[in-house]
């Protein structure tokens, strides 16, 4: 396993009263994907956001590339944290549907004021990805299918090079056929070396992406290893998940 690019020790968030993690640790090794499984309710996608400075690690400490992020050791804004080069896709995509394709990629690339600014290289690369992005590039966001608004949040967070890229249920309510683009699409992403931590409930996607995988259960990190164990083995998955992966194929 590669040496970890994002570490979490001893890691306890609390939002308002409600005390949701309870002690997390994990290890994201570089350049590789590891998925982050767990039933509704287990505290990943709090996870993503203590990792983004959205809500503070009351305990413990988040690091990046060996330096403090977050927790009682020192805690960056989000801005702060975005420029070290980790980029997030929340769950709700977070797209600005009153402006267009165009505009939503250009917001995203910081270091472009103009769309002839950007990098056309990339720019063309994410059309290869994502081919419906060029076809609406001038369409509102708001507009656009549910699986078209997803790659657009995906593609706004890789419209520039980053070294980390955390992803929460991108494959949520999509249809069979644009859940296999979006594989295909992560697969091209893992080729780039970008470091991933990726939510997801559907467990064919999983298997197809993640190199490394973490349970998480009340709060907690239950189990981590390989994918490909877990994968592979159906008791694992009845006691940590609850079903199989094979039923989900």
């Amino acid at each position: 396993m590669n040496a970890p690019l994002l570490r979490l020790r001893g890691v306890h968030t609390h939002i308002g009263a409600y005390h949701i993690l309870h002690g997390v640790d994990l290890d994201v090794p570089a350049g590789q994907v590891t998925m982050l499984l767990g039933r509704n309710g287990a505290g990943k996608t709090t996870l993503l956001r203590t990792i983004m400075g959205l809500w503070a690690a009351s305990q413990g400490a988040v690091e990046f590339d060996g330096a403090a992020i977050g927790g009682k050791a020192g805690r960056l804004t989000t801005p702060d944290i975005a420029r070290l080069g980790i980029a997030y896709v929340p769950e709700n995509m977070g797209i600005f549907g009153d402006l267009t394709v165009r505009e939503n990629l250009l917001l995203a690339a910081r270091q472009a004021r103009t769309v002839g600014q950007m990098d056309a290289q990339r720019l063309e690369w994410l059309f290869g990805l994502f081919p419906a992005l060029q076809k609406f590039w001038l369409y509102p966001a708001g507009k656009l299918s549910g699986g078209q608004k997803q790659m657009l949040a995906i593609a706004r967070a890789m419209v520039e090079p980053q070294r980390a890229l955390l992803i929460d249920e991108p494959s949520k309510g999509l249809a069979p056929a644009i859940v296999q683009n979006l594989i295909t699409a992560l697969r091209e992403l893992k080729q780039t070396q970008t470091t991933v931590l990726l939510v997801e409930q559907n467990f064919s996607v999983a298997r197809a992406l993640g190199d490394h995988v973490a349970v998480m259960d009340d709060g907690v990190v239950v189990h981590s290893g390989a994918m490909a164990e877990l994968a592979g083995d159906e008791g694992l998955q009845q006691r940590l998940l609850g079903l199989s992966l094979g039923a989900h194929a």
